[in-house]
């Protein structure tokens, strides 16, 4: 299955990269389990990157999975 790549024009897109570079912390709903909470440090057009206080490497969630971002701040 080939992937459309990430398109910067779109509102979604640029917001998710402003909480990137703000280094804020959102809730992330993924579907069938509880909201995630972490710092989002990178997005592609596959997966966002989500780095927890107690994780050492980065957690990759498929934004298929993804059904809601919240902002917490």
């Amino acid at each position: 299955m080939e992937t459309s790549p990430l398109d910067p024009s779109l509102p979604g897109v640029r917001l998710l990269q402003t909480w990137i570079r703000k280094q804020l912390t959102p809730s992330v709903g993924v579907v069938g389990q509880e909201p995630l909470e972490g710092r989002p440090i990178w997005q592609d057009p596959e997966f966002l990157g989500i780095e927890w206080a107690a994780e050492i490497r980065p957690v990759l969630i498929n934004r298929r999975q993804i059904s809601v971002i919240l902002s917490l701040g």
